[in-house]
């Protein structure tokens, strides 16, 4: 059995996966160890929590693999400011040096990196470079239940690949088809991410989530679609699209777009991060992702005519975006659809394992036709009691040690049902964006405040995010119009008619936030303002704790769902540790803490009120 560690580092979201004859054995981003969100550096944090997982040394690998090819990247980048030249000049000066002196050596980096973990033969230990887009490919097909399938990966640039169409077959891939660079769909997504305010690479989900908010219907929202396809992309009927590049200029410049052309074309200044949100900003967000949806949905349908299958994965930057996936599992192009967990740069560490593993040294995949590879995503480290009462007796934390797992679960249950917040920390971490039960902050969905509470109390974050439920996955269809199982959080699906409450006749006219606190359903906080919810399904089979803990809230209340969010503040990356989850609970207006079996009641901790104490400052995203 070969064992292959993947890496992914450099740009954003480095990490770390090791597969070992072709099982995934664990997978973490270094953000979580070193607590710098979306870091680029070298993962040796993660690399070393790979390796003590399965027991090896560096020796012991058979192959490194990094997640794309550096020096097609910057063959790339080289013709991209000649064909543009003379503009870029400035971009150029400050790019290209980094490349020359760091990046053209990538491989002495990766060795440097290495060095901070061990020591290893690199005659014996292959170093190997597979391209960007595969290594998506493979991070969505392998751990797939399909023997068979189409696999479309769309994201902001890899090497030249922004996009392409894969088919995979037992042990092979093969890419049929790719869109290149200028012209991205995750760039064009970006820049509108940009316009409105929030940070490139990070703030892509807050876009998708201000876009409820827009009036799909209203006459501007139509006019800036009209706009939208009229002068910043052209759309071709098989979903590949053309970026008129007057309007951009990531491809040379230091910024995503030309502002004063996009003020002139859409009639709105760009928005400054902590400039108030307006109507025309939430129109614009929606016009965005109606054309994002559009153009998922056509490479979908390409993806089918060109394979013939009827399944499909997906993975890259783009399939994060939960609302498209909604919308494309609703035209039923395919019989199941496959979305990786962790899809984008982190997840190319663990794809371009997946590749090596099975194209390269031609292992068997193991395939369960009922449950994928991912393991729920629990695949980052977990923490003895030991480890917790170390962290107990250095923070001197008041804790109450539950031995009945029944009795722990009924207690949180009544707290939650009591309109409480419990940071709720278990097994191993999740890996991806997404918190899944093991590292999350838990809620009422029934309470009408919790949206508000948890956003502006807990988390420290823009009152208009929404948030997610976990629900039982037997009992997800009694809530939710969910077409697929979505066990990772990537789908978005509509609040049954029969739990939504009648609006007033001027709802879309009423202020922002006015129609935020409006009551829409008897789970008015996971529910959005156009009546979806991003939906956790839970398994007792792959989470048998948290479906405990929902099982006994529906025993209490007789709603087998809870309100999930990440355990953590804005800016700071999910929890990773038991002093992780203390502090940020001490941080915050949580009111009760459960790490393993310990559970931790705020006005129990010593100088409890003193919030100030434990905070950490994070770079806002």
């Amino acid at each position: 059995m070969k064992k292959v560690l993947g890496i992914s580092a450099f740009y954003h979201d480095s990490a770390a996966a090791l597969v070992i004859g072709g099982k995934i054995i664990a997978a973490a981003q270094e953000e979580r160890f070193t607590r710098d969100k979306h870091t680029p550096d070298f993962p040796v944090q993660a690399v070393k929590y790979c390796l003590e997982e399965a027991g090896l040394e560096l020796n012991d690998l058979d192959a490194i693999v990094f997640y794309d090819k550096p020096l097609l990247k910057f063959e790339r980048l080289l013709q991209t400011y000649y064909s543009f030249s003379p503009k870029g000049l400035l971009s150029f000066l400050k790019a290209i040096p980094v490349w020359i002196n760091e990046k053209m050596f990538l491989k002495k980096m990766i060795h440097e990196g290495l060095a901070e973990v061990g020591t290893y033969d690199k005659k014996q230990v292959n170093l190997l470079f597979p391209e960007h887009h595969l290594s998506h490919a493979a991070s969505a097909f392998y751990p797939s239940s399909f023997s068979e399938s189409a696999i479309l990966t769309i994201d902001g640039v890899g090497e030249w690949c922004t996009a392409s169409i894969g088919l995979g077959k037992g042990e092979r891939i093969e890419l049929l088809r790719e869109m290149e660079f200028p012209h991205s769909v995750g760039l064009l997504y970006s820049a509108f991410t940009y316009y409105l305010g929030f940070t490139v690479n990070s703030g892509e989900y807050k876009l998708m989530g201000l876009a409820p908010y827009g009036n799909e219907h209203a006459d501007q929202t139509k006019e800036f679609i009209t706009k939208i396809k009229s002068e910043l992309v052209d759309i071709k009927q098989d979903g590949s699209i053309w970026l008129n590049q007057k309007y951009f200029s990531y491809a040379t410049g230091l910024r995503m777009v030309y502002d004063h052309k996009w003020k002139e074309l859409f009639g709105v200044a760009r928005r400054n991060e902590d400039s108030e949100l307006e109507q025309i900003h939430c129109n614009l967000a929606i016009a965005i992702q109606k054309v994002t949806e559009e153009i998922v949905i056509k490479m979908a349908k390409e993806a089918k005519r060109i394979t013939n299958s009827d399944y499909l994965c997906m993975a890259g930057g783009v399939a994060l975006n939960c609302v498209a996936n909604g919308k494309l599992l609703e035209e039923n192009i395919f019989k199941e659809i496959y979305i990786q967990a962790a899809s984008g740069d982190a997840g190319g560490a663990l794809g371009a394992a997946l590749a090596v593993s099975h194209m390269y040294f031609e292992e068997e995949r193991i395939i369960d036709y009922k449950y994928d590879q991912m393991n729920g995503t629990y695949l980052g480290p977990d923490y003895s009691e030991k480890e917790i009462q170390s962290m107990n007796k250095k923070t001197n934390a008041n804790y109450r040690k539950y031995e009945d797992f029944k009795d722990l679960t009924a207690f949180v249950a009544s707290k939650l049902a009591d309109g409480n917040v419990v940071g709720w920390f278990q097994g191993r971490m999740e890996f991806g964006p997404r918190a899944l039960g093991n590292r999350s902050i838990l809620g009422d969905a029934r309470n009408p405040e919790m949206q508000k509470k948890l956003n502006l109390k807990i988390k420290y974050r823009e009152g208009f995010r929404p948030f997610a439920p976990s629900v039982l996955a037997e009992d997800a269809r009694e809530y939710f119009d969910l077409k697929a199982d979505s066990p990772y959080m990537l789908i978005v699906a509509p609040v049954k008619e029969s739990r939504r409450m009648k609006l007033p006749n001027d709802y879309n006219d009423l202020p922002l936030w006015e129609r935020l606190y409006q009551q829409r359903s008897d789970l008015q906080s996971i529910t959005h303002l156009d009546f979806s919810a991003r939906v956790q399904s839970v398994y007792s089979e792959t989470n048998p704790r948290y479906h405990a803990l929902i099982q006994e809230f529906k025993n209490q209340t007789a709603y087998g769902l809870v309100v999930n969010t990440s355990f953590n503040v804005r800016g700071e990356p999910i929890v990773c540790t038991p002093y992780d989850a203390f502090r940020c609970f001490m941080s915050t207006e949580m009111d009760y803490l459960v790490i393993g079996d310990f559970v931790y009641t705020k006005t129990e901790q010593i100088d409890w009120e003193n919030k100030e104490k434990w905070m950490v400052k994070f770079k806002m995203d």
